[in-house]
């Protein structure tokens, strides 16, 4: 792997604006962009699992989460990214495997009988107990090269597996991977960990990374003879803070010996023991991630179509003229040969996490959305997921606004939430 640049004194990251590029230096920079889009390009999903504390199971949740989609039928891969201790190989039962050049120049994954693609730095170093000892400039460029230069192909999900912390790697992760879908945060019950959590939401905050739920992990303990559950810590802790921070509580995985036997022997337990209390949970609590759509919907001209779905975000009952302001959406069916409307329904915003509202909006099927004023990064974010955005509408009633689409007639203002 290429040494990376000398840190920067102003960010202390391996590159920054505040750096003078030459000419080669930057085409170099630019090409290496490319490349990485490249690659990208071809997963649809990309989704961080990690945690604020170390020993609450996170690889645990990767790799089942990972087996899961791939038993659903998706096209998956797993990237762990947690250098100092990578657990992947043990868990898919990939240890002491090394990776090979791709046809393409690049690195062929590991993968599994199942078909999930794998790469882990544990495959790149000789003998299992090598010690990586990297600074994070080194880690950065690492990452990239993983991402850029493994042989990923056509993914439906690539789930990366990201050490305890809100330190270099999920920073790098959420640097490198434009649109990512999110981080699935794993905790257990108790306070201690429930703390480091709260910060992990944060963090992911500031980097502007939607938090797709918290999953608690070792929630109460099943007996494997009477099947009886003793909560053998405090419970609730997860609930509680997704209530506290307002995303999305996945779910309870409690303690199960047979989860302990499946990962030593290098077996998914949701694959080899589904009828455990600890499988039927983790399935439940892991269902919205399944159900993301795999195929993105395209863009929808006008010309020529003849039905679509129209969203309007709406704020006591009229098109909100702030985005971020809306309190529901109104969804409309229309025929646009026909010019009329065909279908009309009202739906609560979900919340307004960064990612969430155009990921929600997609599942409902809509393919435009009519809204006041929109920042760049959402109409971004919404192009992203498929949906076309025409801001600068008027504050009329959801109803008189369609129409005025569907005549030709809607008339555009400027867009006061630009920003």
């Amino acid at each position: 792997m290429t040494a990376p640049d000398k840190e920067c004194s102003t960010c202390n990251a391996d590159s920054c604006s505040a750096k003078e590029q030459k000419p080669d230096e930057a085409l170099e920079a630019f090409l290496e962009r490319q490349a990485l889009a490249k690659r990208m390009c071809g997963i649809e999903h990309k989704i961080l699992v990690f945690s604020g504390k170390g020993g609450v199971g996170k690889s645990t949740v990767a790799a089942n989460l990972a087996a899961a989609l791939c038993a659903d039928g998706k096209r998956v891969g797993l990237l762990d990214v947690d250098f100092h201790g990578p657990s992947i190989p043990r868990l898919l039962h990939l240890e002491g495997q090394r990776v090979q050049p791709s046809g393409d120049g690049g690195i062929a994954p590991l993968e599994t009988p199942d078909g999930i693609r794998v790469m882990s730095i544990a495959a790149l170093v000789e003998g299992r107990d090598a010690a990586v000892i990297w600074r994070g400039p080194l880690k950065m460029n690492v990452i990239k090269q993983l991402l850029r230069d493994v042989a990923w192909g056509e993914l439906d999900y690539l789930i990366i597996d990201s050490p305890p912390g809100t330190g270099d790697e999920p920073l790098s992760v959420a640097q490198l991977i434009e649109g990512a879908d999110g981080a699935v945060l794993v905790t257990t019950p108790q306070v201690l960990s429930a703390n480091d959590v709260r910060r992990a939401v944060t963090f992911c905050r500031q980097v502007r990374l939607p938090v797709l739920g918290i999953l608690e992990n070792m929630s109460g303990f099943v007996c494997p003879h009477c099947g009886k559950e003793t909560q053998l810590f405090k419970s609730g802790g997860g609930r509680a803070l997704a209530a506290e921070t307002g995303v999305p509580f996945l779910g309870s995985i409690p303690i199960d010996p047979e989860v302990v036997t499946a990962s030593d022997e290098g077996r998914p337990f949701v694959l080899e023991r589904p009828d455990s209390a600890a499988a039927r949970a983790f399935l439940a609590a892991i269902e919205p991630i399944k159900r993301m759509s795999t195929a993105k919907t395209p863009p929808i001209s006008r010309k020529g179509a003849k039905t679509m779905r129209i969203a309007i975000p709406l704020a006591e009952g009229k098109l909100s003229m702030h985005f971020g302001h809306c309190e529901e959406f109104a969804l409309f069916d229309v025929d646009e040969t026909a010019k009329s409307i065909t279908k009309s329904e009202r739906a609560p915003a979900p919340g307004h996490q960064p990612g969430q509202l155009p990921r929600w909006l997609a599942e409902q099927g809509a393919n435009l959305i009519i809204a006041g004023g929109m920042g760049s990064r959402a109409q971004g974010l919404f192009e992203g997921a498929g949906i076309r955005v025409a801001i600068g509408a008027p504050s009329e009633e959801p109803e008189k606004v369609i129409q005025a689409y569907l005549d030709g007639t809607l008339s555009a203002g400027d867009n006061i939430c630009d920003h």
